[in-house]
């Protein structure tokens, strides 16, 4: 499939079930905390600057943002998780949406968790990494802020994050820097290898 990613559009936030798109398009869907840079990979991948919104504080996405790409896929930005600073109730709104959209999983063609390459997981992140394995779909790792690491502690952190995450071997880590541009021609690649089966 020939996808061309400057044609991008916003099409929705959604803030409840009947707000997701069921136009039967396949859906990319991205989580990580608040703060991962979530926006920031989104935004490299589509040549953009502030297409998807960054946040100057963590939590600024609050619905599940929907974003079409050349009439032929959706990339779904799903709320960060993991943020104290906002109200328990909010938090836990965010949870019930993000179980909904995982309660249908047969629209998503990949699943994209991304992770701070210079920390170890969250329980929060592996959390999350199970819940996109349990969905028995494609499923890959973005360990992004990669340009913050020395060249001496790459190995290690990588190996850290599939080990904490307990990704089996088949499960691809991509290394991504959204500032410097690495690793996204391995993530578009993955992406469109999913939308081709």
């Amino acid at each position: 499939m020939n996808v061309n990613w400057n044609m991008a559009q916003f099409v929705r936030s959604a803030a409840k079930p009947s707000d997701f798109p069921r136009d039967g398009l396949p859906q990319v869907v991205f989580a990580g905390r608040s703060n991962v840079g979530k926006s920031s990979v989104i935004n490299r991948l589509l040549n953009r600057k502030n297409f998807a919104r960054v946040g100057s504080a963590p939590g600024k996405t609050t619905h599940i943002n929907y974003f079409l790409i050349d009439q032929k896929l959706y990339l779904v930005d799903l709320p960060g998780y993991g943020y104290a600073k906002v109200s328990k109730q909010e938090r836990d709104r965010w949870g019930r949406l993000i179980e909904a959209w995982f309660a249908d999983t047969q629209r998503m063609a990949l699943g994209i968790l991304i992770v701070d390459a210079r920390h170890k997981p969250t329980t929060d992140d592996c959390t999350m990494a199970q819940v996109f394995l349990s969905a028995e779909k494609p499923f890959l790792v973005v360990a992004n802020k990669l340009d913050k690491l020395k060249k001496s502690e790459v190995e290690d952190n990588i190996a850290l994050i599939r080990e904490t995450l307990a990704l089996p071997d088949k499960i691809p880590l991509i290394r991504f820097s959204a500032e410097k541009g690495e690793g996204k021609g391995e993530l578009l690649g993955q992406i469109l290898d999913c939308l081709e089966e």
